[in-house]
This record gives structure tokens, sequence and C-alpha cells, in this order.
């Protein structure tokens, strides 16, 4: 038999706002710390130097990273003008340089093709893996890393504030697995002036957003007393973009069971994939279909 990992078992949302120097996988590891949690995990990288949400999910609203993940997010970042570097951000070393500056209007132009589903090559510098290994690995040790090109959804991308000639702050509401590190470079290239990301915050990531978040510095004042345990927001709110459906107590018994359960279903169509409660309560996520659900993902009553 495995060994038991030690811990509580508790579970629920904790919102953080990410600081800068700061990797996620940190962070998940020091919201665990704090609360003692048995299981824990993330909904969403966000590079070490960049800051903002990070929805940490404990014990059963693990099941629910899938759905934060798939979500829509927003982010705020500063675009360093005239340099070109090799990580695509202001981390790496500059490879290349231009006097040119855009106007607003010009890059207000140059925008608008990246609007929409678009294809996005990511930073060579990435966790993108390439024939089982990270392509930042592979970059690090000089190799000519190649990525293919993947598609991105990006509701919003627009121009919010002009500091000086070398810098454009922009912000972008887009879907999963985008690189803003991918859209400086590229915009830098359309523009022909070259660019890199500098700063970069998540203000948004799904129902969670930076401004409720907690500070690295507040999870440690809280850490192993139960203060921290009212900042907890329940998995439930992991499921807000599928519709909820009612189901009886009897449902939920065979829903837990793995079994497909009645639910009162209200503009679910068949083939839906949806979430069923009792008293508020998630039971299960599954696919709805003839009046009843079938689960995919079940949790602990």
């Amino acid at each position: 038999m495995g060994r038991k990992r030690k811990g509580r078992d508790i579970s629920g949302w904790l919102v953080v706002d990410k600081p800068a120097g700061m990797t996620s996988t940190a962070v998940v590891n020091k919201v665990r710390w704090a609360l003692d949690a048995r299981k824990a995990g993330h909904a969403g990288t966000l590079d070490p130097e960049a800051t903002g949400v990070l929805a940490v999910a404990l014990g059963e609203a693990t099941k629910t990273v899938p759905y934060i993940t798939d979500a829509l997010k927003a982010y705020t970042f500063t675009v360093r003008l005239g340099q070109a570097t090799n990580t695509d951000d202001a981390e790496g070393e500059v490879i290349a340089e231009s006097d040119l500056r855009p106007t607003d209007d010009e890059i207000k132009q140059a925008l608008l093709p990246f609007v929409g589903e678009i294809m996005q090559v990511p930073p060579k510098f990435s966790a993108v893996k390439i024939d089982g290994q990270r392509a930042y690995k592979l970059a690090r040790d000089g190799e000519d890393v190649e990525l293919a090109a993947r598609p991105l959804w990006v509701e919003e991308l627009v121009l919010v504030d002009r500091p000086d000639p070398d810098h454009v702050v922009l912000e972008m509401t887009c879907g999963k697995g985008g690189y803003v590190r991918s859209i400086a470079r590229d915009l830098g290239a359309a523009l022909g002036c070259h660019g890199h990301v500098k700063e970069l915050r998540r203000i948004w990531s799904g129902p969670f957003e930076a401004e409720d978040g907690l500070s690295i510095e507040q999870i440690d004042e809280m850490a192993k007393s139960t203060a921290l345990d009212d900042y907890l927001r329940p998995l439930e709110e992991g499921l807000a973009d599928l519709p909820e459906l009612k189901c009886t107590p009897e449902g939920a018994t065979r829903l837990r069971n793995g079994n497909p359960g009645m639910v009162l279903a209200s503009d679910v169509e068949y083939g839906d994939e949806a979430w069923a409660s009792v008293d508020g309560k998630a039971v299960a996520v599954g696919v709805y279909k003839s009046g009843e659900l079938h689960p995919s993902r079940v949790f602990a009553g």
C-alpha cells in the first residue's frame, strides 16, 4: 500500500496575488504548508516574474482545476519596444534592436489581427514539451528549438497606456494556453521595431480576481491558524462556467457511486457537460443524457 499523505482533508479555493520572483509551484507549496492541507494544485501557471491571480485548489477542488484552466483570463502587460530578447521578456538577452518607434494609431492597427482565433508560436523558453523534454531546457542547452504554432482565442486586446515612446501598456482577455510573451514578440515584429514583455500581471482568471487575492505576507501571518480558513472559497466556484443541475438525495447517492443519477434539467441539452448539486453542494460533473447525469468526476460527500 502507498503511504498516505499527511495533512488536513480540506477542500476549496484560495486566491493568491502572486508576487514577482516566485514560481507558481512555490506558491502552491506555501499554501499547502500554511493550511496544512493534504492536497493542493493551481489553475494556470504564471511565469516567475509575473504577478497577479493564482487560484490554488485544495482537496476536492483540485477536480475542478480543468474548468478554471479552460476559462477566460485577463492580463495587463507592458511591452518594451525597440528590443527583442531570446526569452521574449526582460529576463533574457537582447538579440535585436531598432530605433523605430510606431505611433499609437499604428499600434492600434497592428493589434487588430491578434484578436479572434489566431495561431501562436510559444516562446522558445517555455514549458512546452518537445520529444518529452521542456523547450526551455533545450533552449538553455543551446539547441535550436522549433515550436509549432497552436490556436489561441483572443477575446480582446487593447492599448490602455503609452507612458513613453519605448513602452506601451496593453490589456488582453484570452482563452487557454495563451503566451503574453508571444504577443509582445509578434507585435514587435508586425510593427517592424521588435518587442518583449517588461511587466506582466494577470488581473483575473475565470471567477477569481487578483484584487481579492491574499499576498504571501498575509498567508505567512495567518499560517497554521484557523484565520486562513476563513478565506477559503467553495469548490463550486470552480464550476461557474458549467450549468448546475439539482438532483435528489437518491440521485446523489447513485452519482457518488459512479452511476448515472436523475437530475432536474433546466436549459441543458442532451450531451451537454454540467454539474449536479444537492443543497448547493457539488456532487458530480458529467454529461447530461435523457434526465440523468452520467458522471465523469465525483466529489466526496
